[in-house]
């Protein structure tokens, strides 16, 4: 019977632990669009400026990199970097939008940017979704969880007696 409740507790525990991985994995997501969101809003500006100078975004980082103007120099590899990252994070969300619920949680497993996981999870308020993935693997969790428990008390079980059988 203690075994039995332990391990509907401990499956019920894993299984609130469990679901907070899909949630984190969708609070990564709205990170990512906002994150997306303003790098585009710079290159936009970025874009504009060298527009009105006549020239496209290509040649625009040429020039920042060859001029002897330190201060330039790095402002254009900065730029640059922001480009790299921005078509980075564009190519992870469109891999999420791709993906299956579950899939989701691979993509973000494989490709995750190490300064949004960073953010994330410092910024990261437990909640229990309400979505196919989160029930999947919060179900997986509840069996992993109680099939732990169960099998670790399994030696530690009374066995039952049969009642005794008497002599006539």
């Amino acid at each position: 019977m203690i075994s039995k409740t332990l391990g509907l507790a401990t499956g019920l525990l894993a299984a609130v632990a469990g679901t907070q991985v899909p949630e984190f994995a969708q609070q990564y997501r709205q990170r990512l669009g906002g994150a997306i969101d303003e790098l585009k809003a710079v290159m936009q500006r970025f874009d504009a400026d060298a527009g009105a100078s006549g020239i496209d975004r290509n040649e625009a980082l040429k020039r920042l990199a060859g001029s002897s103007d330190g201060f330039t120099t790095r402002h254009g590899a900065s730029m640059a970097q922001v480009t790299v990252r921005l078509e980075r994070l564009e190519d992870q969300q469109r891999a999420f939008r791709e993906a299956g619920p579950l899939h989701r949680l691979v993509v973000l497993a494989q490709a995750a940017d190490p300064d949004l996981t960073r953010n994330t999870w410092a910024d990261f308020e437990p909640a229990t979704p309400v979505t196919a993935e989160s029930f999947t693997i919060g179900g997986l969790a509840f069996f992993a969880g109680y099939g732990f428990i169960r099998a670790f008390a399994k030696p530690f079980h009374r066995r039952r007696r049969s009642p005794a059988t008497t002599r006539a």
